[in-house]
């Protein structure tokens, strides 16, 4: 904590004689009265030390010293009636009376104050390290968050044109406030501790941090501001690359499942010359491992591209039949759980559906906690397509009869493949679509009420893809 004129009167065994100074303003210095020349902030008490006789001879010599010492904390192991006179007369604060004598006054409290001030400076790094976490974990909003906490008060960040970007605490209240004491505008502040930090340097101001510290005078509430201004002007400056990199991967698997001679002409751009890959999707148990930060070393160190984009936590992209059965390996002996998903070999050009069978297989993976599962070693999928006859095969697709109208298979069959291509992610099947999301809600249910199938059950989701999957043969 700051030392305030109050505990250094205790510390130093003294009695306050009270002035201009008031007893709880916080100290920042202590000099020798021949020393002193200025006084330092006004929100900071400036002590000057001397023997008594020659304190009430400074405070009645009538010269520019006689007049800053009225606004100082006077401090001397006197006590006399003379001085108490001059102190009272000249409405000064002093500490008199002191237990260590003149000579040791000096010391005494510069020791004390720099005790509290290496136990500030220890208490403002260790925030800093939490600041810092909050700033990676939350961005800016993070570090508000984390600033109104550890100075127990409310913080507002303003735009440059003094619009709201976060708050915290009970910021929400006093956004008013924080505005005017912010932009220069002539409303009362109902809070007279405010402090502004701008962020960002010199001329070039992006946002505002307002900061009210339930401590109005402290210390470590400046230090943590200043620092915190700065952590967000790193935050708002930094261009996120690997978001740009999402991006264009989830653009890049667009094209992809779209097929065609863009897709193979996009393949042989990114390096790729195989005429077919295997769709692969990857997921974790643990939420706290990022799958993409895994696969990619992983497919660094097998010279593989980085053909995949991630979704709700489930990595999926293509790769050549060995560098799918090496990723099978590592995910097998790898120290977390992790669950792998392999479709059958497509086409460069028709790579939609061997996407679609690695989900599926990723869903079974999940379901029977199996790490790697291929969609041609599932059981009901190899008896269909390896040893049913064409009989046998169109009974399976009788299953979405339902769906066609007067024989002919159209809109609500379409829905249902995008539908299960997409792994029941609406926003994206929609998307496929060309309909709005409750378009697409309306055609699932018809969907279910006619073939009397769920697509909320795995099991209903698996016989649907091989009846589609039965249509196709």
């Amino acid at each position: 904590m700051v030392r305030d004129v109050g505990s250094v009167a205790r510390s130093l065994g003294g009695e306050v004689l009270p002035g201009a100074v008031e007893v709880s303003r916080p100290v920042e210095s202590i000099v020798p009265l021949e020393q002193f020349s200025v006084l330092g902030s006004a929100r900071f008490a400036t002590l000057v030390a001397a023997p008594a006789a020659r304190l009430v001879a400074a405070l009645t010599a009538g010269d520019e010293r006689a007049t800053l010492l009225r606004d100082a904390v006077l401090v001397t192991h006197g006590g006399g009636g003379a001085l108490r006179a001059g102190v009272a007369a000249a409405g000064v604060t002093a500490i008199v009376a002191t237990e260590p004598a003149d000579d040791l006054v000096l010391p005494t409290v510069t020791s004390l104050l720099a005790v509290d001030q290496a136990a500030e400076e220890r208490a403002v790094v260790a925030a800093m390290r939490v600041l810092t976490l909050a700033a990676r974990r939350g961005g800016a909003a993070g570090v508000v968050a984390e600033l109104a906490h550890r100075t127990d008060g409310w913080v507002v960040l303003l735009d440059r044109h003094g619009q709201v970007i976060t708050t915290a605490g009970a910021g929400g209240l006093h956004v008013q406030d924080a505005q005017a004491v912010a932009l220069g505008r002539p409303v009362r502040i109902r809070h007279r501790a405010l402090q502004v930090h701008p962020v960002g340097p010199g001329e070039d101001i992006s946002a505002q941090l307002v900061l009210a510290p339930r401590t109005e005078t402290s210390a470590r509430g400046r230090e943590l501001g200043s620092q915190a201004a700065a952590l967000i002007d790193l935050i708002m400056r930094t261009h996120d690359s690997s978001r740009t990199e999402r991006l264009g991967r989830s653009v890049m698997m667009d094209v992809l499942l779209a097929g065609g001679s863009g897709a193979a002409r996009l393949l042989r751009q990114l390096g790729v010359h195989e005429q077919s890959l295997s769709g692969f999707a990857l997921a974790s148990r643990s939420a706290g491992i990022e799958i993409e930060r895994l696969l990619v070393p992983w497919l660094a160190e097998l010279g593989a591209a980085q053909v995949f984009t991630e979704q709700r936590g489930v990595v999926s992209g293509f790769l050549r039949g060995d560098h799918a059965e090496e990723i099978a390996a590592r995910v097998e002996a790898y120290s977390s759980v992790l669950y792998l998903g392999l479709g059958g070999e497509a086409a460069a050009e028709a790579l939609e559906r061997s996407a679609a069978e690695a989900r599926q297989a990723l869903e079974v993976a999940r379901a029977d906690a199996r790490r790697v599962v291929r969609y041609a070693a599932i059981p009901t999928v190899a008896y269909v397509f390896d040893r049913l006859d064409d009989e046998t095969t169109r009974r399976i697709a009788h299953l979405l009869d339902p769906l066609a109208r007067g024989g002919v298979h159209g809109e609500l069959t379409e829905t249902l493949r995008v539908f299960l291509a997409a792994n029941g992610a609406w926003g994206s099947a929609a998307a496929t679509l060309g309909v709005h999301r409750q378009t697409l809600a309306g055609r699932i249910r018809r969907i279910e009420t006619e073939t009397g199938l769920s697509m909320a059950d795995p099991d209903d989701r698996t016989a649907a893809w091989l009846a589609l999957r039965a249509l196709e043969r």
